[in-house]
């Protein structure tokens, strides 16, 4: 005979016999005191009220001692440190970050000796160099491609393939090439990033898919070209990437694919060869979180020691902050 269930109420008399299901006893819990409890959050760690006419290095400070701001004020302390201590911070660049407006805030880095090298791909090259030249860039893709009006615009794609083909005939990479250009005839070389690398005399590489980028789809386009100068630029990051060491910083900003790729490559060559290349800090932004970012820049090449971060947020806020930041520590450096 199956009596399974036969002391259950039945459904009629189920609201004046109680709930069906046994509870949990809490009478036996045992209990502390939060003065003996690890927390994480401190009264210290909270972020100061804001003051009107404050300078922003208060608000810098006044940002709360935890998480991703915890991480930026450090990242910029050890931005600040690496160049009073002359150590190398290379700058690894996506199209974005130019074509949002960023480039005259990282010429004055440059400027300031913060920048040691410079690292972009195809899309960094293109909008810097429209800029530069035309003083606008960035087309509507979506309507253009419907007609295939997009990416055939004439004077970017001769002007920036006349100069790779020169550079490559001169033994130049391809954005010494274009940095020399734009230095020598840009009306706006001021904002560009290629041409104060080359005033400057910063080494900036620009590291190409063939295929990726709009240039590439004109007749004008060398593929010989294109592929000689990049893979030069490819060797003159490797160099730059051969002195990192404890205190050296490697910021990636906005490049999902080819820098943290490229980066990762010069870093294997740069220890087999004997370099330090560990230690170093490295800190990727980016407005989503990509996996090559983070395990190409921000987390293997640290393993062997170093700290790496990310920060997540657009790079027309987030990044002037940041920028900000580093000039306002160096102001504020002993001398």
């Amino acid at each position: 005979m199956n009596t399974r269930g036969t002391n259950r109420p039945s459904r009629d008399d189920a609201a004046t016999a109680g709930s069906r299901y046994a509870r949990a006893d809490l009478s036996g819990i045992r209990t502390g005191s939060i003065e003996g409890r690890p927390s994480k959050v401190q009264r210290a760690h909270l972020g100061s009220a804001y003051r009107t006419g404050s300078p922003l290095t208060r608000f810098v400070d006044g940002l709360p001692d935890l998480l991703a701001a915890r991480d930026l004020k450090a990242l910029i302390g050890a931005v600040v440190d690496a160049r009073r201590r002359s150590r190398p911070c290379i700058f690894m660049l996506g199209g974005h970050v130019i074509k949002c407006g960023l480039g005259p805030m990282l010429v004055q880095l440059m400027e300031e000796g913060v920048v040691t090298a410079v690292a972009g791909n195809g899309a960094t090259a293109i909008h810097d160099f429209e800029l530069a030249m035309w003083g606008r860039t960035s087309e509507d893709v979506a309507q253009a491609l419907e007609d295939g009006r997009f990416g055939m615009t004439e004077e970017t794609a001769v002007a920036m393939n006349e100069t790779i083909s020169r550079g490559y005939e001169h033994d130049l990479g391809l954005g010494e090439s274009l940095g020399e250009r734009l230095l020598r005839h840009a009306p706006h070389a001021q904002d560009s990033v290629l041409a104060a690398a080359v005033r400057l005399s910063i080494p900036v590489s620009i590291h190409v898919g063939i295929g990726t980028d709009v240039i590439h789809q004109h007749p004008s386009t060398s593929g010989a070209a294109l592929g000689e100068t990049s893979y030069r630029d490819f060797l003159v990051l490797a160099r730059q990437v051969e002195d990192l060491s404890e205190g050296s910083v490697v910021l990636n900003l906005g490049s999902a694919v080819i820098l943290p790729e490229v980066f990762l490559k010069a870093l294997s060559i740069a220890r087999n060869l004997g370099r330090p290349a560990k230690g170093f800090v490295a800190a990727n932004f980016d407005q989503i979180l990509h996996y090559r970012p983070l395990e190409n820049v921000v987390r293997r090449p640290t393993l062997a020691g170093g700290r790496g971060y990310a920060f997540v947020g657009q790079h027309e806020i987030l990044l002037p902050l940041f920028f900000a930041g580093i000039l306002e520590g160096l102001a504020h450096e002993p001398p």
